[in-house]
């Protein structure tokens, strides 16, 4: 009986997430602060965690774009953490590692769900076990995780 409660458990987890990925971070915010042109193209930022790893992602919404230049500003302290969907590969501005954040499903939040969270290294570590007991749907919330700096397009 317990096996079928972790499962149902996992499976609501996952629902929810899948919800916040969707939803843009600041869809019902105002603007507040000087307007920026919109990201003409993707933009890629260097992440780290709790245990100093590094992690490049990479953003394709011009929301979320803004937002993360946002934090690294200190223009803001909202919705600080890293939420996405792992890709099983290796990204080429990433090669330190066997997977990558998805672009198009990466974006912010303040709380997660326990069932989302692990470090950096953590999912390298268990990557082939990632979509199933261990990040469900492949989301992943770090919730130390916390972007140092935007980098060049590689």
């Amino acid at each position: 009986m317990r096996h079928v409660f972790t499962k149902a458990a996992a499976v609501a987890a996952v629902g929810v997430l899948a919800f916040t990925v969707a939803q843009p971070s600041q869809a019902s915010t105002p603007q507040q602060g000087p307007v920026r042109a919109a990201a003409a193209g993707p933009a890629y930022f260097e992440m780290t965690d709790i245990t100093r790893a590094t992690f490049v992602i990479k953003l394709t919404n011009s929301t979320e774009i803004e937002h993360a230049r946002e934090l690294i500003s200190g223009e803001t302290t909202d919705e600080p953490h890293v939420i996405t969907r792992i890709i099983p590969r290796p990204a080429p501005y990433n090669p330190r590692w066997s997977y990558q954040a998805d672009p198009d499903q990466t974006s912010f939040f303040d709380q997660g769900l326990e069932v989302c969270d692990a470090t950096i290294p953590y999912v390298e570590e268990y990557l082939d076990e990632v979509g199933g007991a261990f990040l469900p749907g492949r989301i992943w919330c770090d919730w130390t995780s916390r972007l140092v700096r935007e980098i060049p397009a590689p």
